[in-house]
């Protein structure tokens, strides 16, 4: 394997969306805690540093560090900042940092006092040339950086109200850090050409209220979708939530739960405060206190209606402008709940998926022309589905040539389980007739004309029309050309080892056959059991 000789920037995952500059004694109980919260309700990341510092003590390597793993700085001039050494030690960190964006803020003082050092800031420059006359280098560094700081475009309090200027502050600096957040999410790979007929359908410019479904098969990557589109976008509504796996939460914890935690999201109450008693109660109160509030929420992994009569009942349950997004295997569900607009998720085009795949195999290199070989079968295996590129790339990484060869074999006969399972999900949700039809196709009728399967299996009595139909909204199968009926290869590759698990050792004892070689063994050995084999 090949290193790449440094990692791109858009691999770097920082620590913090904000590093809080401040001079305790003036803003800590009041302004700055404010400002904290405020990002925090933004759902932005912000450093504090709480801890009552010794005058003329140096900077700690953990404070360098956080202002390192920071995004953006926010530099909170006040009377007293210039007479911390703590401060200006910070400030020149700051400012001589290549990867932080940084705000000052002018809070009571007047940016030209910070720019010239006159007034508060005049007074302790005075002192600090006292102070550090053996090394008036250090002082010209911290007038250096307080120049270039006032400089910049920032905030002035002047005489506004902080609570409206506090709200500036926020709005602006996390609109500026929206450009870089896609970082925040794995697997971004394709991601542009993916989000392009979504971005149309979300249409931010429109004032109405738009519910937009996300539908494919498991795997196929619908909640990195929602969540890239979700993390690009929430600080332009009054509020938003991201509820995930909907499907298993409502199972295991029940809707009452779900709603609650929707409203905490979005009302930034404590989910144990929400005093709601049943299903009804949240409905009410998700309609009463959200009516009038311009809203951000995702609905992931939605499996029966009730989830979204209970969740995002009907639009006017939100204010204008609000953006109600869903993602569902069920196209059909999205289409009953009366969305705007439904975009389908496709698999990664090849370019993209062996991107994606020698991102998880190899980190930071580049393969080898033997590795890229295998690489290739690999991707050509997982038929651009992200989650077996991603899950395959983990199992791969670090393996030799030998053990590659002999896993690509394997493969061909059994699919990873981690695949499995996401994949089965969609099957263990089918009526018993659909489960058989989705299994003859499987078996015996992918690429067959629509219409001749329809024949054969209604002799079975299985209605297949609405049968078909069903596989189709659950993409689970899909139509292409000439009315010819197909389905990705690892459901197909699902579908025949869930027949091979009837009994794997003895194939005559199984509800399917369609491999020569079985086929062979069980008219030769006379093991067919008419109980089972159709």
């Amino acid at each position: 394997m090949q290193t790449t000789s440094s990692s791109t920037s858009s691999s770097y995952r920082w620590k913090y969306d904000v590093f809080l500059s401040f001079r305790g004694e003036d803003t800590r109980k009041n302004f700055i805690d404010h400002l904290y919260y405020a990002f925090k309700q933004k759902g932005l990341h912000a450093f504090k540093d709480d801890k009552e510092l010794p005058r003329g003590k140096p900077i700690s390597p953990e404070l360098l560090h956080a202002i390192e793993e920071s995004r953006s700085a926010v530099v909170v001039l006040s009377r007293n900042y210039a007479s911390s050494t703590w401060c200006l030690d910070e400030l020149v960190q700051i400012v001589h940092c290549k990867n932080i964006n940084f705000f000052p803020v002018f809070y009571n003082v007047d940016p030209s006092m910070v720019r010239k050092q006159t007034g508060e800031y005049g007074k302790a420059f005075v002192k600090h040339k006292e102070t550090f006359r053996e090394d008036i280098g250090k002082v010209q560094t911290w007038r250096d950086a307080l120049t270039k700081v006032a400089d910049h475009s920032g905030f002035d309090l002047k005489d506004g109200y902080e609570s409206q200027f506090i709200q500036k502050i926020v709005k602006e600096i996390s609109s500026k850090l929206c450009f870089s957040k896609y970082a925040s999410v794995e697997g971004l790979v394709g991601i542009d050409s993916r989000l392009e007929k979504l971005i149309k359908f979300v249409s931010l410019e429109s004032n109405d209220v738009r519910m937009i479904g996300i539908c494919g098969m498991g795997g196929i990557g619908k909640t990195t979708i929602a969540k890239v589109v979700y993390n690009s976008f929430f600080d332009k509504f009054e509020g938003s939530s991201f509820l995930d796996g909907v499907r298993e939460k409502s199972e295991k914890e029940g809707l009452l739960s779900l709603q609650k935690t929707l409203l905490s999201q979005i009302l930034h109450m404590q989910k144990d405060n929400i005093n709601v008693y049943d299903d009804f109660g949240g409905i009410n109160m998700i309609n009463s206190r959200l009516e009038r509030k311009k809203v951000l929420i995702v609905i992931d992994d939605v499996n029966n209606i009730e989830q979204l009569e209970k969740l995002a009942g009907k639009h006017d349950w939100f204010g204008m402008g609000s953006r109600i997004i869903i993602t569902s295997r069920d196209k059909r569900l999205l289409k009953s709940h009366g969305v705007d607009d439904v975009y389908e998720a496709e698999e990664l085009n090849d370019d993209d998926a062996l991107q994606l795949f020698i991102s998880k195999a190899f980190k930071k290199h580049q393969p080898s022309e033997s590795f890229r070989e295998l690489s290739e079968c690999v991707v050509q295996y997982a038929s651009g589905l992200p989650l077996a590129l991603k899950v395959l790339g983990s199992f791969f990484c670090g393996r030799e040539v030998h053990v590659w060869k002999d896993a690509l074999q394997r493969l061909k006969r059994d699919c990873k389980k981690e695949i499995l399972e996401v994949l089965q999900i969609g099957f263990d949700g089918l009526e018993e007739s659909e489960k058989k039809i989705f299994l003859d196709i499987a078996c015996f009728f992918k690429g067959e004309n629509r219409d001749y399967v329809t024949r054969i299996l209604k002799s079975c009595d299985f209605s297949p029309i609405v049968g078909i139909d069903v596989l189709i909204e659950k993409s689970l199968i899909n139509i292409i050309y000439d009315d010819t009926l197909w389905m990705h290869d690892l459901l197909q590759q699902m579908g025949q080892q869930i027949v091979k698990r009837e009994c794997p050792g003895e194939p005559g004892k199984r509800s399917r056959l369609w491999m020569e070689a079985d086929i062979h063994h069980v008219l030769t050995k006379n093991t067919v059991s008419n109980s089972n084999l159709l």
